[in-house]
């Protein structure tokens, strides 16, 4: 890990409106938005692409195992729809229960979309849809052997995420909470120690429900956020798309520009310059 690819910190030299110097990087690709936007449950294909428009996505999920009921989802229309938005497509390994299954699914998805990009979902709980923490870290090793550019879907466990590290995950992608439940972060702590200890771009996937969601853990200083459910099944998807595109770029924002510490009682905001001195103690 050389020092350029090691996350800035606050009050980097980046300006924080320069986005064009301030690009994503994951695997020596740039990309100019550190939101990525998941493709399923959407109520329509023209409400898809309207949310993709309007959030202007780095990337768009997409698996080769969906059988959603949707239209938005299923045949040859949606296909071609993904490939007329022109935002470069990031196959899944979505429903896999085993590390055989999910390479095989992944070496599919790239003849089908001609890209060695693949986020690797390797499930060891239905109810919960977490990750396969004892076997992730040996498909993620396999599929790098293979020449696959993989983004691991896992847990906030430290050690976890630095074995996928160690065996050449060049970014991490754990969850705030369990997939589609929009709580947010429920362990602050295990994200933030995550971020303090791993030098590689971190990127959230599952459980923000909420624009203010992804803005708290760009202020963390994550790099970038992957989002579905809560932009698919929103009111208006496609204004809730734009809100998430907007809260990412806010968070990253203060991010660079350093918050201030908190304090643990009231500090006064205006100046005391004229205030009688008997009011100054």
């Amino acid at each position: 890990m050389t020092p350029a690819d090691a996350p800035p910190t606050p009050n980097s030299i980046l300006a924080p409106a320069d986005a064009a110097a301030d690009a994503l990087v994951l695997y020596g690709e740039s990309f100019a938005s550190r939101l990525l936007l998941g493709t399923a449950r959407y109520p329509s294909p023209s409400v898809l692409e309207a949310a993709v428009r309007r959030a202007r996505p780095a990337m768009l999920t997409a698996s080769l195992r969906r059988q959603g009921s949707q239209a938005a989802e299923t045949g040859r229309g949606f296909w071609e729809l993904l490939r007329a938005l022109q935002v470069p497509v990031l196959p899944n390994t979505a429903g896999c229960h085993s590390v055989q299954e999910a390479i095989t699914t992944a070496q599919m998805a790239r003849e089908v979309f001609d890209t060695p990009w693949i986020k690797l979902e390797l499930i060891g709980d239905d109810y919960t849809l977490q990750p396969d923490t004892l076997h992730l870290v040996d498909a993620a090793a396999q599929l790098i052997r293979d020449g696959f550019k993989v983004l691991p879907y896992c847990t906030e466990d430290l050690v976890l995420c630095q074995r996928l590290v160690d065996v050449g995950c060049a970014a991490v992608m754990p969850w705030a909470a369990p997939i589609g439940t929009g709580r947010g972060p429920v362990n602050p702590y295990a994200l933030q120690l995550l971020r303090e200890r791993l030098s590689v771009p971190l990127l959230v996937d599952a459980g923000l429900g909420r624009p203010s969601h992804a803005c708290q853990v760009m202020e963390w200083g994550y790099d970038g956020v992957l989002l579905n459910t809560a932009v698919a099944l929103a009111q208006d998807p496609v204004a809730m798309a734009g809100a998430f595109a907007d809260a990412v770029r806010a968070g990253r924002n203060a991010y660079l520009a350093g918050t201030m510490a908190e304090q643990a009682s009231a500090q006064p905001s205006t100046p005391v310059l004229g205030t009688p001195f008997w009011h100054q103690t």
